[in-house]
Order: structure tokens, then sequence, then C-alpha cells
């Protein structure tokens, strides 16, 4: 007699910092049927389907202040929640995992009316609004830093880190062409790039390459200033998927605090200088990079408050202080853990059985 596979729902949408742990825990239950939940037009869209089934709902994040668009958003939630709740049974759904954002409502919600356990991981500091609300009535909720428990006093939680996705766990190589024995900086703006930080790396690029070093520049595909500046040193594209070896291979990274990337950061032991996105909800890309600040893995700077030239005297007074730099790479190893999506991948199925 053969042995039904679990059903698994996976509700993760938007950016890569809901998508990539997502895929990191999905690729540890090779033996679970898994199907997604996304959202249309979004990132999910181009990555997912390589994988998994996806089927999306239309929703939108709520607003800050009560109007018309309030009703029809709430009105689509409905929509939303229905639909789930028909996938999850009509799928024959064991138990739904989920990291959070507005996708995570119609999860939540849906699993309750279900009767199937819910999973969710919440990987900023300061948890998103679904998280909030709706965290105590997870099984479950794994969060990224110790310190996020306190603002959820209703939810389970357990600190799980957050996920990366295989290629971060073992060496990797470097398909570009940067010799072995030069100093490369690294800028990133995460998965949707950051044109503010695009622009103050770009103002500070001139001086750093006078120094022998080579840049990587991450500038996503929102930035018109895209090839503004060229020099063999400076190697400018949109984006770059093999993250691993790239940030294996960097000196420092410039970055956004995204928890994300900062747990890659933390993984390939890369000492980085944050610059939070300055209106990120809640303000929580400040909340994640300060951790890393206390830990000793980074050096954090406002936006509003950094000058190209402050960047570039930063940059420069770590390259010529190889002690603190290593310092800071050890203490980024701390602050996460290399086995993230196992321990989640195994509480899924513990949960499973268990209900």
């Amino acid at each position: 007699m053969s042995v039904k596979n679990p059903n698994l729902l996976i509700a993760a949408s938007g950016t890569g910092g809901h998508l990539f742990p997502a895929l990191a825990v999905a690729q540890q239950l090779p033996d679970y049927n898994i199907c997604w939940l996304g959202v249309p037009h979004r990132l999910e869209t181009s990555l997912v389907p390589k994988s998994y089934p996806l089927l999306t709902v239309d929703i939108d994040g709520f607003q800050t202040s009560f109007g018309v668009k309030t009703i029809v958003v709430m009105l689509k939630m409905i929509k939303a929640i229905a639909k789930t709740y028909q996938l999850i049974k009509s799928k024959k759904i064991d138990i739904v995992f989920t990291t959070g954002g507005y996708i995570a409502a119609p999860a939540i919600i849906g699993a309750k009316l279900a009767k199937i356990p819910v999973i969710l991981h919440e990987s900023n500091y300061i948890p998103g609004k679904v998280t909030k609300l709706l965290g105590g009535w997870c099984n479950l909720v794994g969060i990224g830093f110790t310190g996020t428990s306190r603002y959820l006093p209703k939810a389970k939680t357990q600190w799980v880190s957050t996920p990366v996705r295989d290629e971060f766990l073992s060496p990797q190589s470097l398909d570009l062409p940067i010799p072995d024995d030069v100093p490369l900086i690294v800028a990133m703006g995460g998965s949707q790039g950051a044109v503010g930080l695009n622009k103050l790396v770009r103002r500070s690029t001139p001086r750093l390459l006078e120094q022998g070093v080579y840049i990587v520049h991450l500038t996503g595909n929102q930035d018109d200033e895209i090839g503004t500046f060229k020099h063999d040193r400076y190697l400018e594209m949109p984006f770059y998927d093999a993250m691993a070896g790239l940030l294996q291979r960097a000196d420092i990274a410039i970055s956004r605090s995204g928890a994300g990337a900062l747990t890659e950061l933390a993984i390939t032991k890369t000492p980085s200088i944050l610059i939070p996105y300055p209106f990120a909800a809640e303000d929580h890309q400040f909340y994640n990079g300060q951790e890393f600040v206390s830990g000793e893995a980074s050096l954090l700077f406002r936006q509003e408050q950094l000058t190209p030239d402050l960047l570039t005297e930063t940059v420069l007074d770590l390259l010529n202080n190889s002690d603190k730099l290593a310092n800071m790479g050890e203490k980024a190893g701390n602050l996460a853990l290399v086995d993230s999506a196992k321990i989640l991948a195994q509480i899924v199925e513990e949960l499973r059985i268990k209900n």
C-alpha cells in the first residue's frame, strides 16, 4: 500500500525577502506536494513556476488611513480568503507555511477555517501588520531576530533565523573577471534595487577606483543613471543570480538592510555598511540593521545623513584596517543559523504529523 505524500501550501509574495526564505524551506521538503499562493504581476510569477505550481489571488496591502480604497482592499481580501479556503479544501492541503506580508492573511485565515496547522516566518525585527494581527492564530511564528518576540506577546515564537538558498551553504566560484588578489566592494539594494543607494555609490566610485579596488554594483532596473559611468574595474548590472559566490568573495558590502540580505551577509561572513531604506514600513530596515551594528558586524548610516565623501572615507578606512574587517566578518557569522531552512522544514513535518 502506497503512502500519500503530504500536501503543503506556501504563501509568499512580493520581494526576495519573502520569496527566497520560502523557496529555501521548500527545497528541504522534497517529499511534499507543494503549491504556491502568490499575487499577480509580482516577483513570484517569474521565480516560482520554474519549480512549483503557482496560484494567485488579487489582494492589496492595507492603507494607514480609512477611505474608499480601504473598502476595496477589504472586499478583495474577503474574496482572497474564500479562494484560499477553497484551494486548501480542493487540494487537500495538510499544512500551510507563509513568510508574512499581506498574502499571509488569506493563508492564515484559510488554514484556520479549514482547521489545519499554519506556520508563519517573520524575518524582520519589527513584525509586519499581518504578523502582529494574526500571529496569535498560527501554531508557531518562527522569528529571524531574537528580540522580535517582544512584539508578539500573543504568539508562540521560536528563533529560527532566516533561511537562505542552498548555494549559500557551500563555497561557490565567481564567474566575473575579478582577480583574486584585489579588494572587492559589492553594492546592492535588494531585489527591487535602490536608487538612493545607487546615487551615493556611483558618486563615491571614482575615488574608490583610484585605490585599485573592484566594484560590483547591482542597481536594480529602476535607475535612470545606469550606464552613465564606465570603468574597467566597475561592473554595473541590474541583477546577478550567483549572489553566494559574489558575497563570499566580497571584502565589503554596501547594502540595504532587508532581513534576507542581512542573513546572506551573515552566512557569508561579509562585513557591511548598511543604508536602511528610509521609507520601509515602521522603519523596520533600520531596526534590522541595528541588530547587526550591536553585533559588531556592520556600520549603519541613515541615507539622508550619508554623503558620497563620508561613504568613500568609511570604505577606505575599513579596507585599511584588515583586523577590523576580519572581526566584523566573524561577528556577522554569529547572527544567523546556517540550518534555518532545515529547522523550519522539521517544524512543518512535526506539526503536520501532530495534527
